[in-house]
């Protein structure tokens, strides 16, 4: 994989330099920040957003290591946000060649949705799971869409989760639903696309330190078969991957990054 990167910013020529779109970027130890500086290091112009101001101190964190970055802060359940961040892509880069939806089930501005089983559910938990997990994919990726054709080698990587569509956890219907419809929308844009040139992925995570891990979910990476729980950069790695010319005939897959932990029926005691 390094080698292909490598490869990758020797075929960029200096001031032709792609343009990636991370959302859900705030978190300094998060999958969508650990990406931004991935694809930064890789010769991208970045725009960045998250629901909060914390999206311009990442920002300032990576302009001070030399990057090229923009930030936005905004509601990704509304659709003018999706549009205003492209329009802020193309006013100042003049081009979108890379969209990572990063956002996820929770934020700071909102507090996360309460677990529950299914008879606790009512219709506006479930709006508002669907919304920001799986609405806010499709008004971003409709949004960046035609900008991703225009590149001729657009890219499109949603990160989606083990939970849905390769396993599942007792009282989640909300996440598992819709981290399940995020890859029912990478396999059909995938096939609308393909032969305009943009590839679309996700990438399902397992266990994940990162500041918004619990005491629980780490005793249950720890319980994994490698003994622990990935970091964000082994999650950016292959995001990074995914959006150099090394994967052009790579579109419409769900990459579980998980430790080996969905491929085990037997389980340690979590409790160490």
């Amino acid at each position: 994989m390094r080698r292909a990167l490598a490869r990758y910013g020797a075929l960029m020529a200096p001031g032709d330099a792609r343009v990636a779109l991370i959302t859900g970027a705030g978190a300094a130890n998060g999958i969508g920040f650990a990406t931004a500086q991935a694809l930064a290091e890789a010769g991208h112009h970045l725009v960045l957003t998250s629901t909060t101001s914390r999206i311009e101190e990442r920002a300032r964190d990576l302009a001070r290591r030399g990057a090229s970055v923009s930030s936005l802060v905004g509601d990704l359940t509304e659709p003018s946000t999706a549009a205003s961040l492209v329009r802020l892509a193309l006013e100042r880069y003049g081009r979108l060649d890379v969209l990572v939806h990063s956002a996820g089930m929770t934020s700071v501005s909102e507090p996360g949705l309460p677990t529950a089983a299914l008879e606790q559910v009512d219709a506006s938990m479930w709006r508002a799971g669907l919304a920001r997990n799986l609405d806010a994919a499709f008004y971003m990726a409709q949004a960046a869409m035609p900008e991703l054709v225009h590149s001729g080698a657009g890219r499109l990587v949603f990160v989606s989760s083990v939970t849905g569509p390769v396993m599942a956890m007792r009282h989640e219907p909300i996440y598992a639903a819709a981290k399940a419809g995020l890859v029912g929308l990478t396999r059909a844009l995938a096939l609308d696309a393909a032969d305009q040139g943009v590839t679309v992925n996700a990438v399902a995570p397992g266990w994940i330190a990162t500041d918004s891990q619990t005491e629980h979910e780490a005793r249950q990476g720890r319980a994994s078969p490698m003994g622990r729980s990935g970091r964000a950069e082994e999650i950016a790695a292959v995001i990074a991957f995914l959006v150099s010319p090394a994967a052009s005939y790579l579109t419409g897959q769900c990459l579980v990054v998980d430790g080996g932990n969905s491929l085990a029926e037997e389980r340690a005691l979590a409790q160490g």
